[in-house]
């Protein structure tokens, strides 16, 4: 019998969340078994994913493709975890699994709840934490969103904003090995560095020394932007429609840009650009592409062993600092992929 540590949302937000909106408290206890005839196996967490599509969870609102978390119940996420104990005759003890799972130290987990599980083969040369990044959810959103909807061709010119972040980072070394030419934007000088010494971009800037952002994208793209891979929405999105080359394509990923998901007084005035340019813009989910999935763990994997991409991860040690972790996701404190290690392997 174990007491079960979990984060609990307090009550429904609009905004930005801030820490106060969770806390951290010991739950029920409960036994280190999964219930016989229940087809349930019991894990305990590893690591878990901090995202920003967790905010909309947040909300009071039911028109999403997620259901929103409960007031007064721990709320989930993805996550790396070991299997204790099962009633599943798929999943055994010792097994390592990457899917859906509570932000608590043990869960409880049904494979019928479409919880997108899937077991994970070690392998020393990949750290198990990269299982919820650059071959998890953020590393396919970058995969999928970039070559079901950018459509690369070489020589294009990309652009790539909240480019150090867990899915722009991988977005940008992606177009470099296209042939592209690639340009990032991030909210810090450490960060502009990270992507021009490290990640391989060919030039990044700083948005908040930008008086202009329109002046700044035409001075990295005189001759206009092919392929905009778009995290952060705002002012950054109505930019780019200034800048896109005829038939351009923008793939809409985020909006973490926004003070509220609900109303927002900042609309998009460039849109009209859109229709003399052709341009194409789509947003869309990484669970559109499920199909894809087993050809980007081959690629990617593939990459990464051969030297061809990096990837930076964030780590923040203790599950009583998961909702500082989650929130530093909105004001850019994470650098690079955000993970909150739960227990040791």
């Amino acid at each position: 019998m174990v007491e079960n540590k979990q984060v609990i949302l307090k009550n429904y937000v609009d905004g930005i969340p801030k820490e106060t909106d969770m806390e951290v408290k010991l739950g029920e206890t409960i036994k280190l078994t999964a219930p016989k005839g229940s087809s349930c196996f019991l894990v305990k967490n590893l690591y878990l994913s901090c995202d920003p599509y967790m905010r909309g969870r947040m909300r009071d609102f039911h028109g999403s493709y997620f259901s929103p978390f409960v007031p007064g119940q721990r709320i989930e996420g993805f996550g790396v975890a070991r299997v204790i104990d099962s009633d599943d005759a798929n999943y055994k003890p010792g097994d390592i699994i990457c899917g859906i799972t509570g932000w608590e130290e043990y869960s409880l987990l049904r494979n019928s709840d479409n919880l997108q599980l899937r077991k994970i083969q070690l392998d020393e040369d990949i750290p198990l934490s990269y299982h919820l990044g650059l071959l998890g959810m953020a590393g396919f959103t970058a995969y999928a969103g970039f070559n079901e909807i950018c459509c690369p061709k070489k020589g294009d010119s990309v652009f790539v904003s909240a480019a150090s972040g867990a899915v722009g980072q991988l977005v940008g070394q992606l177009a470099k090995l296209h042939g592209c030419y690639v340009v990032g934007s991030a909210g810090s000088k450490q960060k502009v560095d990270l992507l021009k010494n490290e990640l391989g971009f060919d030039e990044a800037f700083n948005y908040k020394e930008e008086a202009d952002l329109d002046a700044a994208l035409k001075r990295y793209f005189p001759e206009g932007i092919n392929i905009y891979f778009d995290n952060v929405g705002g002012s950054m999105l109505d930019a780019a429609l200034l800048n896109m080359k005829v038939r351009g394509r923008i793939a809409l990923c985020g909006m973490v840009s926004l003070q509220s998901l609900s109303s927002s007084s900042q609309g998009i005035n460039n849109l009209y650009n859109a229709i003399p340019k052709r341009i194409r813009l789509e947003g869309f989910l990484q669970s559109d592409y499920l199909h894809i999935f087993p050809q980007f763990l081959e690629n990617v994997k593939g990459y990464y062993k051969e030297g061809k991409i990096v990837y930076i991860e964030d780590m923040s040690e203790g599950l009583e600092l998961a909702p500082a972790a989650l929130v530093g996701l909105f004001s850019g404190k994470n650098i690079g992929k955000q993970v909150v290690r739960v227990a040791e392997e």
